[in-house]
């Protein structure tokens, strides 16, 4: 297979870092509504980034608490997040065979930056599109990196957890791919939406790109900072912040 990128999913996909997302959200939402909800409270909100759903939660201190998320995030970051065993491998291997690579993600910019520098990962995309206080806006995104790479979708493909990002892919056109190695994934649901591919695990997904990836030869090896690298091209809503 000849591929023009890849793009990625953030959260559940290149890092496990759900953990962390629901600590924040319950020490924020903890000290402004005096109630502790659960994760699945927390998930079912999920969607917009985190300012937009502070602004539905908390609407008048929204600003406030989405500040003090970002505080514990930071702090629970560096206690609980980490990357999927073989992530990078997986990563050096795309690398290696010249496909440029992006991260798509619900985040927010600042909890996105967060993890891609605490967990070294920023330094493998040119792109990294993040989300918006207005809702999912996965597929402006993915036409943003197809924009900033200057390539057609058939040939661009997406790594997602949930099936949201199946759809978002198909809504552009790209070629939809599923991860199902965190421990939420409902791997049925997956493969329900008959995406190219579902990986159980990292270590599938490398045999996958072994295998089936070709390399670029008419790409460069390692992203250039200068045309938008993931240190200056994290974008998102209004405020620039989010989460997922």
């Amino acid at each position: 297979m000849r591929l023009d990128g890849i793009i990625f999913d953030l959260d559940g996909t290149l890092t496990d870092t759900f953990a962390v997302c629901f600590a924040a959200f319950r020490e924020a939402l903890l000290a402004f509504t005096n109630r502790c909800f659960t994760d699945e409270e927390i998930l079912a909100r999920f969607g917009p980034s985190e300012d937009g759903m502070f602004q539905r939660w908390v609407p008048d201190r929204w600003e406030a608490c989405l500040r003090l998320y970002l505080a514990s995030y930071e702090r629970e970051h560096r206690r609980l997040a980490r990357v999927f065993p073989g992530i990078e491998a997986a990563l050096d291997a795309l690398q290696a065979r010249r496909i440029p690579l992006a991260v798509v993600t619900g985040k927010g910019a600042q909890s996105a930056a967060i993890s891609l520098a605490q967990l070294g990962l920023g330094r493998y995309f040119d792109a990294v599109e993040t989300g918006s206080p207005e809702g999912g806006v996965k597929p402006r995104c993915l036409r943003r990196v197809l924009t900033h790479w200057g390539v057609t979708p058939d040939r661009v493909a997406y790594l997602g957890d949930v099936p949201s990002d199946i759809e978002a892919s198909r809504a552009v056109g790209v070629i939809p791919l599923a991860a199902a190695w965190e421990k939420r994934s409902d791997a049925a649901a997956l493969r329900a939406l008959e995406p190219l591919a579902v990986f159980d695990t990292v270590a599938q997904f490398i045999e996958w790109v072994a295998r089936t990836v070709e390399p670029r030869l008419d790409a460069p090896r390692n992203p250039d900072p200068s045309r938008g690298g993931a240190a200056n091209c994290c974008r998102g809503g209004a405020q620039g912040d989010g989460c997922r």
